[in-house]
């Protein structure tokens, strides 16, 4: 996994930023609840946490929440804002789930998360073992275009890192993650035992706390990509 430092070192910063910052509020939350469909009495994994902000909406929504994230520190900025309604733990994606009981889950959840995974492989073959039969996997990724804009462009059908510098609130950093093919994507998922049901490129929803420019961009470019697929039975 790429070097985390960022969400150690600026994680109450991007705990305020990512609540209101528009991608994340207006365009990513929104179109995962949305592919998510009703959660009520579903026990959900939620995987890449970070401040809980996304785990607070599904448990605002009846679901029942086991949400996993690397960091410490946003773990503990996660469990401070959710208190007893929802479980948060620290765990790591490249290693097995043990938290996790099998077939224990109708839902899976990785908003933003999986592209900083190298090898889905064995997070996926573990998701399949957490799911319950017919259980459902959402996430949002980087959108590989964009990924491809990021790299070198000497080789589209690689997995390779990449690296793109945001600005959180006037803090200037630099995050890594992996970008990789359409066809990858897919691939991985159908390896795993995944039927895919929706792919989504949504457009953001207004909103008067959303800049103009920044609405134009969600609204014209391809930012993130959305995915829902389903365990067989």
């Amino acid at each position: 996994m790429p070097d985390p430092t960022i969400y150690s070192e600026h994680a109450t910063t991007y705990a305020t930023f990512s609540e209101r910052n528009a991608p994340n509020a207006h365009y990513d939350r929104p179109a995962i609840l949305r592919l998510a469909g009703d959660v009520s009495g579903k026990r959900v994994l939620e995987l890449g946490c970070a401040a809980g902000v996304l785990t607070e909406q599904l448990v605002a929504r009846g679901a029942d929440v086991l949400a996993l994230d690397r960091e410490p520190r946003m773990v503990e900025i996660a469990r401070q804002r959710l208190g007893d309604r929802a479980r948060v733990e620290t765990a790591d994606l490249e290693q097995p789930l043990a938290l996790v009981p099998t077939g224990g889950i109708d839902l899976v959840v990785a908003s933003l998360v999986l592209h900083y995974v190298e090898d889905w492989t064995p997070l996926f073959a573990e998701l399949s073992r957490c799911l319950a039969p017919g259980g459902a996997f959402v996430f949002s990724i980087h959108h590989p275009v964009t990924g491809w804009m990021l790299s070198d462009q000497s080789d589209y059908h690689r997995v390779e890192l990449v690296s793109e510098t945001w600005d959180w609130d006037g803090s200037r950093v630099t995050a890594q993650m992996y970008r990789r093919p359409f066809s990858a994507i897919f691939a991985e998922l159908s390896r795993a035992g995944f039927t895919v049901e929706v792919v989504d490129e949504p457009r953001p929803e207004p909103g008067p706390d959303v800049h103009p420019r920044m609405f134009e961009v969600l609204n014209t470019k391809p930012v993130f990509l959305y995915v829902r697929a389903v365990l067989a039975s």
